[in-house]
């Protein structure tokens, strides 16, 4: 039973430390005003806060595009250094035009599904599908009247069995 008076005690003493509390704390009119001006700074400041920090973000992504900007720009500066070499702009009209020097013979191995037939551009495809269409290109597969495997074969045999002539070799006067 001791214990169940105790339980008794905590739960009488339990208001009046409450009331001891408000009492302890004496709310003077320098207190609220405190209390007041705190409320107000947060309220006028913490709207300022979030823009600080969105602020901050917006900056952080605006230099990242700068800094893309400003190495796309050394890039392009680069790629026009490089139109200013001949040997590039010589390359450039191989590989995209199909240029050849004087001389040289050019193939252009297609494939029939590749051909785009209604690209009416002027580009090089547009010309080889028309020319594809007008009968310049052979519909039947040729064959050739020589075998160059065979060729190639005897090649391979003559140059690994064939001697060179050496002058020294030659029979002298003096061996007679």
């Amino acid at each position: 039973m001791a214990r169940n008076s105790r339980r008794g005690n905590l739960r009488a003493k339990a208001p009046r430390q409450i009331a001891n509390l408000g009492s302890r704390m004496s709310w003077q009119p320098s207190t609220m005003i405190t209390v007041g001006v705190i409320v107000l700074g947060v309220f006028l400041v913490g709207p300022k806060v979030g823009d600080y920090f969105a602020m901050q973000t917006q900056i952080a992504q605006l230099k990242s595009k700068l800094d893309y900007a400003k190495q796309h720009l050394i890039d392009l500066a680069d790629e026009k250094k490089r139109w200013d070499d001949p040997v590039y702009i010589r390359a450039q009209a191989r590989n995209r035009l199909f240029y050849v020097v004087p001389g040289e013979v050019s193939y252009l191995v297609l494939d029939a599904n590749g051909l785009n037939l209604s690209d009416t551009s002027g580009t090089v495809g547009a010309k080889l599908a028309q020319e594809k269409n007008s009968n310049s290109f052979s519909q039947t597969i040729g064959t050739t009247k020589q075998d160059w495997a065979r060729g190639l074969l005897q090649s391979v045999v003559q140059a690994g069995l064939d001697q060179p002539l050496d002058s020294s070799n030659k029979p002298s006067a003096s061996n007679k």
